[in-house]
């Protein structure tokens, strides 16, 4: 296939797959939780620590862990927020 036949298959398209938006809806809920509570989705995860860390309780993120997430999180939301966009 040609680059031109791409370019213009994709002009052509009618805009995302639903199932794709729904999946970056679904990041965005996580983003979204991961910017306001990161401290949910550590207790959500640390149950997975169980059986080959000692002690997963001591293994919980200081504030500076959780404001680096945070930051981590807005950029996140935004690249969510910027693919929907490009769907929509």
């Amino acid at each position: 296939m040609s680059h031109d036949a791409v370019v213009q298959a994709a002009k052509d398209s009618d805009g995302g797959s639903p199932v794709f938006i729904l999946v970056l809806c679904f990041f965005l809920v996580l983003g979204v939780i991961q910017v306001v509570r990161p401290q949910l989705l550590w207790k959500a995860n640390a149950r997975l620590q169980r059986g080959w860390v000692k002690n997963p309780d001591a293994t919980e993120p200081t504030s500076k862990g959780y404001a680096m997430s945070r930051t981590v999180g807005v950029i996140f939301l935004g690249l969510v927020i910027w693919m929907l966009v490009q769907q929509l």
